[in-house]
């Protein structure tokens, strides 16, 4: 299969929408890009086009996707029941990086669904997608547009390294504006909770609506856990090398880093480090990549699977991590770097 990528970086061409939209109304994919991140796109009830989407990222077909929407009025078809807190959120935050799972109706397929009886849905906030979504006719599910596993892509030249010649078309709309997927929370049953964290945290969610509970595995590394949402039970993001996160305080942290990186070189091995803007200045050897200021959230989740990639294509044999415990999107940071590390952590 020959991948078409169309160049929309200007803003929305409509012929290449409108040829894009085809392509999913007829069972294709497409990959398109978000405010989180680029999206690989199906017919959401299609059951179909799920299994297509399943096999072109390599994806276990019990990880639900997420069915994207252009109007709140869309749920009223797929969601069998939309809770006050819903209409509240929705209000509140769409389009945005927030997803909010529903007991599903029956014109969602079990495959979209990951065999669940419940529906994740989000409105994105961002012009192509939204053109997009209405172009294929209301409901497109999409996972990241990643080979499953991988660090998620934050630009389209991503997406072609992972689904060159898998999918029908790519989208290029230029690098993407958070770099994290968004927020998951759950409304489907009892207390509203979090089973992803994403640059909507739990306090802005609860100046809206109240009550809402975190779930037990975001931090965890339960492999037994059935997902409810995307990401919960199986490794995500993972760069080939192995990744290693270093926490305490800083000054402690850099030696501890620096010690690490000559025994690393003294046995011949390539090291990555990722530090922060203040603090790459401080490592005395190794690849050093700047994920952003400390004072700039955004420039740390924008850049932080670009570099997980960048120390792929460098093919170094390890990485080092500082901790990334910022205010707002801190959770998420580490809630990500947390997956790619496998849950390595080393404290100082």
């Amino acid at each position: 299969m020959k991948t078409i990528t169309a160049n929309i970086k200007e803003g929305i061409d409509q012929e290449i929408i409108t040829e894009a939209g085809s392509i999913l109304k007829d069972g294709g994919l497409v990959a398109f890009p978000t405010e989180t991140v680029y999206g690989l796109g199906g017919n959401a009830l299609d059951e179909q086009a799920a299994e297509k989407i399943y096999a072109a990222k390599g994806r276990p077909s019990d990880n639900p996707l997420i069915v994207h929407i252009a109007e709140f009025e869309a749920l009223n078809k797929i969601a069998a029941e939309i809770p006050e807190e819903a209409k509240m959120l929705a209000d509140a935050f769409w389009p945005g990086p927030l997803t909010m799972i529903f007991q599903k109706t029956d014109l969602v397929p079990m495959g979209t669904t990951g065999g669940l009886n419940t529906v994740a849905v989000r409105m994105p906030d961002h012009p192509v997608a939204l053109a997009l979504i209405r172009a294929a006719g209301g409901y497109i599910a999409a996972p990241s547009a990643n080979t499953s596993g991988r660090p998620s892509p934050t630009c389209a030249a991503h997406v072609q390294e992972d689904l060159d010649g898998r999918i029908e078309m790519i989208l290029d709309g230029g690098p993407v504006g958070i770099g994290l997927e968004s927020t998951i929370v759950d409304l489907s049953e009892g207390v509203p909770t979090i089973l992803r964290p994403g640059y909507i945290n739990q306090q802005m969610l609860e100046e809206v609506i109240g009550k809402t509970e975190i779930d037990r595995a975001i931090l965890s590394d339960d492999s037994g856990i059935k997902p409810k949402a995307p990401g919960m039970k199986y490794r995500h993001y993972a760069p080939k090398a192995s990744l290693t996160i270093v926490e305490g305080e800083q000054e402690k942290v850099t030696a501890k880093i620096n010690e690490l990186l000559k025994e690393g070189e003294a046995a011949g091995e390539k090291i990555g480090v990722i530090a922060s803007t203040e603090t790459a200045a401080d490592y005395l050897g190794g690849i050093v990549r700047t994920i952003g200021s400390r004072s700039d959230e955004l420039s740390i989740s924008r850049h932080l699977f670009g570099i997980l990639r960048d120390f792929d294509t460098l093919r170094v044999d390890r990485i080092y991590s500082e901790s990334f415990e910022t205010p707002q999107m801190g959770q998420a940071i580490m809630n990500r770097l947390m997956k790619a590390a496998g849950h390595q952590v080393m404290e100082v």
